[in-house]
């Protein structure tokens, strides 16, 4: 059995490997406006998505139009997610987790522009000379692009490695 004493010990030692060092006013300013960024981007994307709710629907269908925003938008959100994250490496290089990371978000992000403009490109369900319909694997297309673009931002992220012993 540990005694009163030791256990105060202990409990000051675990307080000092939680305290961590405030990021400097710059670093927080550019975390923020990223942070703003991204969120720009996701009104972007669900002005793509659903524009029924900002009363912009103006067709049934999810047409070109529509897509391309919501692209625009998923693009706009990778490019803040990705500025964000790499500020909270501070002075550190990324780790080679991080870096591949990276390389999961664009390449989630090809997959996502390919799936939704299949039949732009004349690889989808309704080719060019119709009219190209956002269609149920494309949405599929989309969700694996969005799901990789996920993996990539987790792995990007910095972790400190436990120092308790």
């Amino acid at each position: 059995m540990t005694s009163p004493k030791e256990k105060s010990t202990q409990s000051a030692k675990q307080m000092e490997i939680n305290i961590e060092i405030p990021l400097p006013p710059l670093q927080r300013a550019r975390i923020r406006f990223s942070l703003s960024v991204a969120f720009v981007g996701f009104v972007f994307f669900l002005v793509g998505a659903q524009p029924g709710w900002f009363f912009l629907d103006r067709s049934p269908v999810v047409g070109f139009v529509q897509i391309a925003v919501m692209l625009i938008g998923l693009a706009i959100m990778c490019l803040g997610g990705y500025v964000a994250i790499h500020a909270l490496w501070r002075k550190q290089t990324p780790s080679i987790p991080a870096d591949i990371g990276l390389r999961f978000v664009s390449t989630g992000y090809v997959v996502a522009v390919f799936s939704g403009m299949a039949d732009i490109f004349g690889i989808g369900s309704h080719p060019l000379p119709g009219v190209p319909l956002f269609g149920v694997w494309q949405a599929r297309g989309m969700e694996i692009g969005l799901a990789i673009i996920a993996i990539g931002f987790v792995m990007m992220f910095p972790f400190r490695p436990s120092t308790k012993k």
